[in-house]
């Protein structure tokens, strides 16, 4: 299994990102930045919404890496959508993660129908910003998350830019299938959010008993099944063991077979399971 996989803008992307949702700010967030690079992960996610950034782009200014070494990704929030105020939304984010470019940015949730008559252009607008950020070489690839097909083919008829990734849930018994057929159509890279079903799947008796044939935890196992569905995980933690645990996933491939039992798994507890087309906020 590789290490990387490649965008459709031929960017190398690390094939593991570390996501950092939840992660409180402050020292601790500086020192998880700092145990997941001396694990060996090359990837940080951040968002503007998890009011971390400052913390993370503190933990990744002391990991010791040069930049170039790093692919740091952030997201513009709801609130934020639009032409003008995503510019200025990047902007504040770059200055909080104490950096002069991003390797990837993206649109954390679509405007949906539900919330919107004019979702389309809405959707629409913010992402000409971040094609004016592209090409203005402030981010290095553009992508979206949590998007659904639908708003795809949307953005898609304007776009001058095709995202290059699509960040969503997915973990067994999540996998959202008829949105990675589709991302995996158009050559966009599927990113999985949650790839442990916020720990209700490492509760899986049929996982449990699976991780230990192969000498591995259920965490381990839920990452390398994802990689080998060709599916970019975003696991996090603030446990520096775990941390290091959850990138040594390289060392071992699960059966054919054992994928099979995987990708048919029913959808466990826990989750978050949110609907891209009914969220309120």
């Amino acid at each position: 299994m590789e290490k990387n996989f490649k965008l459709n803008n031929n960017i190398t992307i690390p094939s593991i990102g570390f996501g950092t949702w939840q992660t409180p700010l402050g020292q601790t967030a500086i020192d998880t930045i700092k145990s997941a690079v001396k694990a060996g992960y090359r990837h940080i996610d951040a968002a503007a919404i998890y009011k971390n950034e400052k913390s993370v782009g503190t933990g990744i200014k002391e990991c010791g890496l040069e930049r170039k070494d790093l692919f740091i990704t952030s997201k513009v929030w709801n609130t934020e959508r639009g032409y003008e105020t995503t510019l200025k939304a990047f902007k504040k984010t770059l200055h909080d993660l104490q950096l002069d470019y991003l390797d990837l940015y993206l649109i954390h949730w679509p405007a949906n129908a539900q919330q919107f008559t004019n979702w389309k252009a809405i959707n629409s607008e913010t992402w000409s910003a971040m094609e004016k950020l592209h090409k203005e070489g402030k981010v290095r690839s553009i992508g979206v998350s949590n998007f659904l097909p639908h708003h795809l083919e949307a953005l898609l008829e304007t776009a001058t830019i095709k995202p290059a990734v699509n960040q969503i849930e997915y973990h067994p018994g999540f996998m959202q299938n008829d949105c990675v057929q589709f991302c995996k159509s158009h050559n966009i890279l599927i990113e999985g959010w949650s790839p442990l079903g916020r720990g209700e799947v490492l509760k899986n008796e049929i996982l449990i008993e699976m991780g230990r044939t192969y000498n591995k935890s259920v965490a381990q196992l839920c990452i390398r099944w994802a990689l080998q569905n060709q599916v970019l995980p975003l696991p996090k933690s603030v446990t520096p063991q775990r941390i290091t645990e959850n990138f040594e996933v390289f060392d071992f491939e699960i059966t054919a077979s054992d994928m099979k039992i995987i990708n048919d798994m029913d959808h466990p507890k826990g989750g978050a399971g949110l609907n891209p087309d009914t969220v309120t906020f």
